[in-house]
């Protein structure tokens, strides 16, 4: 009965593991940023500005609500939940002060948008960054 049981319990270690999101920032390869502080992508993607270190107008591209990345990406960022995202967007929404990143339907459309905004800037799994994409910031590991 104890061997069973650890054997249950490294498989489910090892599937914890396997499905564990790893965002990294991205930018197209057609942009000069090559850098990004995670102080300048919190505030990019928290609406408190809107312009890239090169002067030119930054565009952040949201995953889908919901999603294993996404709630990654805000823990690592910021160190908030998903619903602590959404009540500060609602506020700022209120306030009429900032728009929140453009909201992608899923993570094919948050790369399309990315390939074609000149300034867009987004969060994407590591393993799905190929050659139209640069990435600009990592999180620790």
């Amino acid at each position: 009965m104890k061997i069973w049981r650890l054997t249950l319990f490294v498989a489910l270690l090892g599937l914890g593991a396997v499905g564990c999101a790893e965002p990294v920032v991205v930018v197209n390869t057609a942009s000069t940023i090559t850098r990004l502080g995670q102080d300048d992508v919190v505030n990019i993607f928290l609406g408190r500005y809107r312009r890239l270190p090169s002067g030119g107008t930054a565009v952040p591209i949201d995953q889908p609500e919901n999603t294993a990345l996404r709630t990654e990406f805000y823990r690592k960022l910021v160190n908030k939940e998903p619903n602590e995202i959404s009540a500060y967007w609602a506020r700022l929404l209120f306030s009429g002060k900032t728009s929140p990143p453009l909201q992608a339907a899923n993570a094919n459309e948050v790369m399309l948008l990315l390939a074609d905004q000149p300034g867009g800037i987004a969060y994407i799994d590591r393993s799905q960054v190929d050659r139209r994409f640069r990435i600009v910031m990592e999180f620790p590991r």
